[in-house]
């Protein structure tokens, strides 16, 4: 079955990844800027990073015949430097016009601070000047609710947003239904030791349908499965859910939020 997996960091991962991934069925896939494990000590080296993420990954990725698209954005993780986040958001529009840039993300909170909500909408009101998609980390374990929470109230209060152009990550069972029930778009994680198992996540389709519901691997540096969204699709078929209904949840509903940007130009595999 060919899918897409809306949330995976090939920066981390080998070549052999990528061919792996195109064996199992992936046609395309889509990579949030996100923290490189250690914090970068200046804008030049978010300026090399982005360049990584819109040429070369772009490159790598259809020499297996996989589709490349990419967001943009200082992560929560360095957001406690405010001043360089304001001169990486600064920097951000040289890269906004070029191809498979989808939009700002993975924009959010990682231990909801004060200084990550300012830098948090900073990324938004970035957003709304460019007329950018947006892509919303949440906060891991402890702080997963409270974080969440607060990453809706700042997005509801702000009349500017357009809620079906939002895509919130990392949902588990207890922060799905907040997200669905305001309107955006909810992304269901697969970690191995971690977020959420591709059981759970078939028990959240089972739950509330899958409406805006996107399923992804992350595939970071970290302990992670590039493979895990097939996970997903052979937990699904394990349940007696029908090939259409897989299809929506892995691919579909992909298109349908990504093709709401302007450089989505997929074209599909014959």
């Amino acid at each position: 079955m060919q899918y897409i997996d809306p949330h995976i960091h090939m920066v981390s991962r080998t070549t052999d990844d990528y061919e792996t991934l195109a064996k199992m069925g992936c046609v395309a896939v889509s990579e949030p800027a996100f923290w490189a494990g250690f914090d970068r000590g200046s804008v030049d080296g978010f300026r090399d990073y982005f360049e990584q993420l819109t040429t070369f990954e772009r490159k790598r990725a259809s020499w297996y015949g996989i589709q490349h698209y990419t967001w943009l954005c200082i992560n929560a993780k360095e957001a406690e430097n405010v001043s360089l986040s304001r001169e990486v958001i600064d920097m951000i529009p040289e890269f906004l016009d070029r191809p498979g840039v989808l939009g700002i993300g993975e924009i959010g909170l990682n231990k909801n601070t004060r200084n990550e909500a300012t830098v948090f909408l900073e990324h938004i009101d970035l957003a709304m000047e460019t007329n950018e998609q947006i892509l919303i980390h949440t906060p891991h374990l402890e702080d997963k609710y409270q974080g969440t929470r607060m990453i809706i109230d700042m997005l509801t209060s702000d009349a500017r947003i357009d809620r079906s152009r939002v895509l919130v990550d990392h949902v588990e069972e207890h922060t799905v239904r907040l997200v669905l029930e305001e309107g955006f778009w909810a992304g269901m994680t697969l970690y191995p030791v971690s977020k959420c198992t591709p059981d759970r996540a078939v028990d959240m389709v089972e739950l509330y349908g899958p409406e805006r519901l996107l399923v992804n691997s992350a595939g970071d540096w970290g302990p992670s499965k590039p493979t895990a969204v097939p996970d997903f699709i052979m937990a699904m078929r394990k349940r007696g859910h029908s090939e259409a209904l897989i299809r929506q949840v892995t691919y579909e509903n992909p298109l349908k939020f990504f093709r709401q940007s302007r450089k989505f130009d997929y074209q599909p595999a014959n």
